[in-house]
């Protein structure tokens, strides 16, 4: 072999194998694999095209500069990518790694491809913070470019492990966030700062933990067990999303729902009984094709991606079984971002509405529950893609602005024969507006009254009325739900968008 050859290989086999091999044998004992590992389990073999190799490659303690990036393939999609190597300065961001992946935001800006993040890493790198966090092309300069990118390629991120204090950031201005539970974290003060500050003692797990973020906070969308399965589900949700805005998901052979119940049968005929949503989801969407967004966050409105005859659509749905579907602070928060995630990348909404309203009392006005639910009712407006909507049972109140009703440019509203659309519901409104003659009364003659008048404000309320004055458009079968959304949505395919030219829209905070 030609002695330079040679020595090119041994420098790029020097290189591949990353940091110290105590590094190495942590990861094993903690359960994580090597980034090089993460990287061959979630590219297809051979597609992986690096860039920036021999970046340090004099400082024989900083191969990568603790960073790997380039592009590569996912079934066949090419992707960019960005991977820290803990075994190098525990991933930690030197001056070279930070000018590699703001090289890589922009050839994914020009090319329109995708970027998916892998993180396992100290943040910046204390002792060079003068050549990483300050300039105009240090640290901040990566969350400039993902809001720049926001909305133009999906941007993935995969928390493997650490994610502290500025890089923080990277997973919060992701569109997808996969975290492992029990190794990843993300926090802004590491537990020995926020007992040095503020006097609090706090476990790593309690203060930025996977489930913490991924439960409470909102930051982590999908819990992972492992490595290996963060890395399937990454592959598996990627699916559902496009290259870029230009251009729409790619559709997949149909399939028919999986077997189960009647719809009838899941849809109880009382208003006020619980049932779990997520069953009549699965008997409208190809089987096994729903992927909850979110699922351990706010979990009264479920929110995912899944596909009807193969197109990808997006879901929004109150979720009775959990507070009765009813909408709060954090449930309008997912569904604003669930909206204008799917708007950007040209996929297709669908609400299945079975909801009381929003959350009444002085916790959540403190909460901000006017703020937080026009910020949901934004995203409905400005949405522009097909969007359909289904009164499952219960639709009251601003819930019905929430859920896409008539007034927000809803192509299609259709209503199930058990649906009823009021301002509050028979209940409520029987006490509110008769409160006084209900005092008067006792006993058998009250609940007498009360009973007439709640019959009364149903008849007035009757889905067949509401139909006749066009509130909604169709009324269907519970067993036709399927088809007429197929055919809708395939209608509604080639819709022009169209909303109002502006600098930007002022959001409800």
């Amino acid at each position: 072999m030609d002695e330079r050859q040679a020595k090119y290989l041994k420098e790029v086999e020097r290189i591949h194998k990353g940091g110290p091999e105590k590094y190495h044998q942590k990861l094993k004992e903690e359960n994580k694999l090597f980034v090089r590992e993460r990287l061959r389990l979630l590219f297809d073999e051979g597609s992986i095209l690096e860039e920036g190799t021999f970046s340090n490659c004099l400082d024989p303690e900083l191969p990568e500069d603790a960073n790997i990036v380039g592009m590569a393939k996912i079934n066949g999609r090419p992707v960019c990518f960005s991977a820290a190597d803990f075994t190098v300065k525990a991933g930690s961001w030197g001056a070279k790694a930070v000018q590699k992946i703001l090289f890589l935001q922009e050839k994914a800006l020009a090319m329109k491809l995708p970027i998916i993040y892998l993180i396992d890493s100290a943040g910046a790198r204390i002792t060079d913070q003068k050549v990483v966090f300050p300039g105009r092309n240090h640290g901040g300069k990566v969350f400039y470019n993902q809001v720049k990118l926001s909305g133009i390629i999906p941007q993935i991120t995969i928390l493997f492990g650490a994610s502290p204090a500025g890089a923080a950031y990277v997973p919060a201005f992701s569109d997808l966030v996969i975290m492992v539970e029990g190794k990843a974290s993300a926090f802004l003060g590491s537990p020995r700062m926020v007992e040095a500050v503020i006097g609090e003692k706090v476990s790593l797990e309690e203060l930025g933990g996977a489930r913490m973020h991924c439960t409470v906070s909102g930051l982590g969308d999908v819990l992972a067990k492992d490595d290996t399965q963060a890395i399937e589900i990454c592959k598996n949700y990627f699916a559902y999303f496009p290259q870029c805005y230009l251009v729409k998901p790619a559709a997949a052979v149909p399939e028919e729902p999986g077997q189960g119940r009647s719809i009838s049968e899941i849809i109880p005929p009382n208003q006020n009984q619980p049932f779990d949503m997520k069953e009549l989801i699965e008997r409208i969407v190809d089987k096994g094709s729903f992927l909850e967004y979110k699922a351990l966050f706010a979990q009264e409105l479920i929110t995912g991606w899944a596909r009807i005859k193969g197109e990808v659509i997006g879901i929004i749905a109150n979720q009775p079984k959990i507070k009765g579907g009813t909408l709060f602070v954090d449930s309008s928060d997912k569904g604003a971002r669930f909206i204008w995630l799917c708007n950007a990348y040209n996929i297709p909404l669908v609400f299945l509405a079975d909801i009381p309203g929003y959350m009444v009392g002085s916790q959540v006005e403190r909460a901000g529950i006017i703020r937080h639910g026009a910020k949901m009712i934004s995203a409905v407006s400005e949405a522009t893609v097909p969007k359909l909507t289904l009164i499952v049972r219960k639709c009251y109140g601003a819930g019905l602005y929430a859920m896409a009703g008539p007034a927000f440019g809803t192509d299609s509203v259709l209503a199930l024969p058990s649906a009823l659309i009021a301002v509050m519901g028979p209940e409520a409104a029987v006490k509110a507006v008769y409160s006084n003659k209900i005092a008067e009364l006792e006993g058998e003659a009250r609940l007498a009254f009360v009973n007439k008048k709640k019959e009364e404000y149903a008849d007035n309320i009757n889905i067949y009325d509401l139909a006749s004055e066009l509130i909604v458009d169709q009324i269907i079968s519970f067993e036709g739900i399927r088809d007429q959304l197929s055919y809708r949505l395939e209608a509604y395919r080639g819709k022009e968008r169209v909303w109002p030219k502006k600098n930007n829209p002022i959001h409800p905070v």
